[in-house]
């Protein structure tokens, strides 16, 4: 008997879309990857209500969960709903005590209220890490990867993201981060996988380590 195909589901960053993830492939003989979009959330809703909802839309049981940033963040809120095989968070936090102190400072003062689209416009390490200055491609680069631009949603996903209050690391989660991301600095991550010169959107540009090392991180 062959061997059953391991569902893999891949939710985006913060306002990204699933076309961060065109360049991670995985043995078809083996996986199928399912791509996750961002909701538009409903007025006031809890991050653990959205998390319900987006776990709605999970067809396979017993799936890996894969997220990236605060897409990261998320799965791990989903995952409390599913019975996941493996959760895999790349360049994201497990817990409270692994947020930069710019943003827990942000949390006491509420400052993420004052500020919004500065904060996400902070992905754009895109435009530093993926093409330096030039702004004909960094327009580009947004336009592809970034497209939830809708206010309810950044203003909810940057309040969650900031005021996330998990203070538990979940058991056997895999986390990946890069050396170099400036979002969530290396200095303040414990237990993960370390991708050197790894930037918080290694996922795009170090996808080949991903298509290396992810078959065998899911199957082991």
């Amino acid at each position: 008997m062959g061997q059953d195909i391991i569902h893999v589901y891949f939710m985006p960053g913060m306002a990204a879309s699933s076309k961060i993830f065109e360049y991670i492939k995985l043995p078809e003989d083996q996986f199928q990857i399912h791509y996750l979009e961002w909701l538009i959330p409903i007025e006031n809703e809890l991050l653990s209500e959205y998390a319900k909802r987006m776990s709605d839309t999970i067809t396979y049981k017993k799936c890996v969960l894969l997220g990236v940033s605060f897409g990261g963040v998320l799965v791990q809120e989903m995952s409390k709903f599913l019975e996941v095989q493996k959760l895999i968070i790349i360049s994201s936090v497990k817990s409270i005590d692994e947020l930069p102190k710019k943003m827990l400072l942000a949390k006491v003062t509420k400052a993420y209220k004052l500020f919004p689209v500065k904060l996400v416009s902070n992905i754009d390490l895109l435009e530093k890490y993926m093409f330096g200055s030039n702004i004909t491609k960094r327009m580009e680069l947004y336009k592809t990867y970034l497209s939830v631009n809708n206010s309810q949603y950044l203003n909810w996903a940057i309040k969650n993201m900031i005021c996330w209050n998990q203070d538990q690391v979940i058991p056997d989660i895999i986390h990946i981060h890069g050396d170099s991301d400036t979002v969530f600095p290396i200095k303040y991550i414990k237990s993960c996988i370390v991708v050197k010169h790894g930037t918080h959107v290694m996922i795009l540009n170090k996808y080949k380590w991903f298509n290396e090392n992810l078959p065998k991180l899911i199957l082991n």
